[in-house]
């Protein structure tokens, strides 16, 4: 069965919420011999441009002004599948629920002490939700101690697997099989799945179609 149409997330909100709670993406540039080199950074989604920070000086801070054509990604590993989920003896089987979004775009550096306030607050407001600390402002010497790379995207494409290429029947038969497992992200993993956990057992209530 081909599933990369069934596994394509067409919701841009979705997409958008999940680079919201991600907390580590990765950024490739290319080095001035020609070989992609990739950082994983923290990041934040902001007037749909990805935007990091990073010291004033650095192999990839050479690395765009060389090449101005970026990637970016972030992904979030949802529950390994183990193969005697399927068949004890066929380890072929095993497989990964995931959610992933990969960027192709155009890098940047932000040199506007106001966009630059507006990401490192909203950088900090992703991070340190519970507040705490005193605004960035515009005059703050912090901004010259620091690199803003902006990455405006081209491309955006988001690929998730929680079993929508499944029928009914045999993704509450996984969700049960990831229920028993009980690993530390299995009550989460059903959840994004569209399954409620309660005294009686599970419970589907969404259909997984992002």
């Amino acid at each position: 069965m081909q599933l990369t149409g069934i596994l394509q997330i067409n919701s841009y909100e979705k997409i958008k919420e999940f680079l919201n709670e991600e907390h580590v993406g990765r950024i490739s540039t290319i080095d001035k011999n020609g070989f992609p080199q990739t950082i994983p950074m923290n990041f934040v989604f902001l007037n749909d441009a990805i935007y990091m920070h990073s010291h004033v000086k650095g192999e990839k801070l050479d690395n765009l002004n060389r090449n101005n054509k970026v990637g970016f990604e972030a992904d979030r590993e949802l529950e390994f599948l183990p193969s005697y989920f399927e068949d004890p003896h066929n380890a072929s089987l095993a497989d990964t629920l995931y959610i992933s979004v990969v960027i192709k775009g155009i890098g940047s550096f932000v040199i506007d002490r106001e966009e630059k306030t507006i990401v490192l607050n909203g950088l900090m407001e992703k991070y340190q939700p519970e507040g705490q600390y005193d605004p960035i402002q515009p005059d703050m010497k912090v901004l010259d101690a620091v690199s803003i790379i902006k990455v405006t995207p081209q491309t955006i494409h988001g690929k998730y697997k929680i079993g929508q290429n499944m029928n009914s029947k045999d993704r509450m038969a996984l969700a049960q099989k990831i229920l028993e497992k009980n690993s530390s992200s299995s009550k989460q993993t059903l959840k994004i799945m569209g399954f409620e956990v309660n005294d009686d057992g599970l419970k589907m209530i969404d259909e997984p179609v992002w």
